[in-house]
């Protein structure tokens, strides 16, 4: 399987500022993933659940921490569900949704 597709993992963690406000931090790293487009019926049910999918990132299970946010060429996406594969894979689907920014206004 080709994994030449960079995907960048966020793992957002909050600090208290100064006055007392908890301010998100974010940490960012790069991996090598396989990305595809999502199946019909894996689009169907991710719209009856209110989800918005969109790719499927298949990549070394040992290069997932977790993470909830992942940004490809510059615009961010939520993941929604992940799924162990053999050969040590893991793929992460991944959505559009609210909240999670496009890519212009987060912090680098």
């Amino acid at each position: 399987m080709d994994k030449s597709r960079i995907l960048t993992l966020i793992q957002e963690t909050y600090e208290t500022d100064g006055i007392g406000q908890r301010i998100p931090v974010e940490s960012r790293r790069d991996v090598f993933c396989n990305l595809s487009s999502i199946s019909a019926s894996e689009w169907f049910a991710g719209g009856q659940a209110g989800l918005n999918p969109e790719y499927r990132a298949t990549m070394f299970f040992y290069d997932y921490q977790g993470e909830k946010i992942a940004e490809l060429e510059g615009v961010q996406y939520g993941i929604y569900r992940t799924y162990i594969g053999r050969d040590e894979s893991i793929e992460l689907y991944l959505e559009r949704k609210a909240g999670v920014s496009n890519g212009t206004n987060s912090k680098n």
